[in-house]
């Protein structure tokens, strides 16, 4: 490990280091089970000598279908131990999409969803524990290539793996600063996606204790600030917009007051919502970032420069690049909305790998994952929508996330998306999905009526959706995340039959 001892240290060993030094400090704390760094590290390099039993090796992935909890982080850590990548996945994905998934994944080893594992697949139960005969000590040392293997469906529901290029190696000295956190923690969101993974083991391997929530909360997630003195937390609107909605009475009955730093990412955030945000915790303590899960690039901005630039994500950060353009490839003026197209410090292709895709690259190596924006003089970037969810409608284009953050304004919407959907007419009809808040009492539906009247003050009028449906349950998932793409073949489905 000569080479590496001067740049950082394998993810696989960082709380063995931990725990040689510091073995009763709580690493790890899942609602009323606290675990401590020796503790955990044993756990870990047991479950390490049963996975290396199964045939893994360096460089295999290893697939977890695991809810969020103290066996997957174990499964993540003895994972890198044997130098292999971790796979995580969402214990709720249907089994065809799963299928997909592993497939391009073949991984060496599928750990839970053992009811929906093909044949010859090596598998084990999700609620597998290493036996205790097997020894706790740790393993060789070796390094994963890379950090994880995140699946994404992107805008096109067609599964690929993201893998950074990185190898995962842990460098204290290189630490961005909205990645750290002083003692404590607060991780809500599911570690199968991008900022809550990064949110939990990079506090981990600095010897913060992390608090991890089985599944988001409002309540909950008020009560483990309180109780655990939380000084971070990494949030999406979606669980924003849903601490918002208690009564202000229940919410400012908590103790918040160890919060240092909220990070908002994930998901286009309203701007009424960092404002509400910002008057309850103060601009010093909100913080917004923005990128792809792909790593070319990213944007950061606080809560005081926010004020500065309402709506705005910040600038680009790590040496990045960003550049709009239209859809001949034209650079735009500051001002005007187009595509965006990053350019990471190291060049093209520099960041990561997929597995099932390949990237949209210009001529030049720029890079965009379909996201769109604008840029201010200042070189400040406003998110719009990804270029595949823009609707069409009389000949307008409309991006659903700014109808969307009008809609949740509402104080009865919980959650909402916006399609489009054909019409003879228009081309696209805009269709609202939306979620309302249960008080207990007995309530008429919302009309259209009602969400036009309430629009009259947000949007314009061709931006109102022609056609209304209300539901039950959440339309975003854990990570806030909306498959808009899914949506709509749902509704579209019923006509084709």
């Amino acid at each position: 490990m000569g080479l590496h001892a001067l740049t950082g240290i394998p993810y696989g060993s960082v709380l063995t280091r931990r725990a040689e030094s510091r073995p009763e400090q709580i690493a790890l704390i899942c609602e009323d089970e606290a675990i401590s760094c020796i503790e955990l590290e044993t756990r870990a390099n047991r479950l390490a000598r049963v996975f290396e039993g199964e045939g893994v090796g360096p460089g295999d992935l290893i697939s977890l279908v695991l809810p969020n909890g103290i066996g997957l982080v174990s499964a993540m850590l003895a994972t890198w131990k044997l130098g292999a990548v971790p796979n995580p996945l969402s214990p709720g994905l249907p089994g065809a999409e799963l299928s997909a998934i592993l497939e391009r994944a073949d991984p060496r080893l599928v750990v839970g969803a053992e009811d929906r594992v093909g044949p010859g697949q090596t598998n084990l139960p999700g609620d597998f524990e290493a036996p205790e005969s097997l020894s706790g000590d740790p393993l060789p040392e070796k390094i994963s290539p890379h950090e994880r293997a995140l699946a994404s469906g992107g805008s096109t529901g067609l599964p690929k793996l993201i893998l950074p290029s990185a190898e995962a190696i842990y460098d204290s000295e290189n630490r961005s600063a909205f990645n750290q956190a002083r003692r404590v923690s607060l991780v809500p969101g599911p570690l199968y996606h991008a900022a809550p993974f990064t949110a939990c083991f990079q506090p981990l391997f600095a010897g913060c204790t992390v608090v991890l929530m089985k599944r988001f909360d409002a309540r909950r997630f008020l009560e483990a600030i309180q109780r655990h003195r939380v000084d971070r937390a990494t949030v999406v609107p979606t669980m924003m917009l849903r601490i918002t909605r208690l009564p202000e009475a229940e919410r400012l009955a908590y103790d918040v007051s160890s919060l240092e730093c909220v990070m908002s990412g994930g998901a286009p955030l309203p701007p009424w919502l960092m404002e509400a945000w910002i008057d309850w915790l103060g601009p010093d303590v909100m913080n917004e970032v923005f990128g792809p899960s792909e790593r070319i690039g990213g944007t950061a901005i606080t809560g005081r420069e926010w004020l500065e630039h309402r709506g705005s994500v910040g600038r680009p950060v790590g040496g990045g690049r960003i550049k709009i353009t239209d859809d001949d490839g034209r650079e735009l003026p500051p001002g005007e909305m187009g595509e965006i197209w990053m350019m990471p410090p190291g060049g093209p292709g520099s960041t990561y790998q997929y597995r099932g895709a390949e990237g949209r690259l210009d001529a030049e190596g720029w890079e965009s994952v379909g996201d769109m924006g604008s840029l201010d003089a200042e070189g400040y970037l406003y998110l719009g929508d990804r270029k595949s969810d823009m609707i069409l409608c009389g000949g307008r284009n409309i991006y659903p996330a700014e109808v969307e953050a009008a809609l949740e304004a509402h104080p009865q919407i919980l959650s909402s998306a916006v399609i489009g959907l054909p019409d003879d007419d228009l081309g696209q009809r805009i269709h609202a999905i939306v979620e309302v808040a249960n008080d207990g009492t007995e309530r008429e539906p919302l009309s259209l009526e009602e969400v036009h009247a309430w629009l009259a003050d947000h949007l314009v009028a061709y931006k109102h959706p022609r056609s209304l449906e209300q539901v039950n349950h959440p339309l975003r998932d854990e990570a806030g995340k909306l498959r808009r793409s899914r949506l709509r073949e749902e509704r579209l489905a019923p006509s084709e039959n």
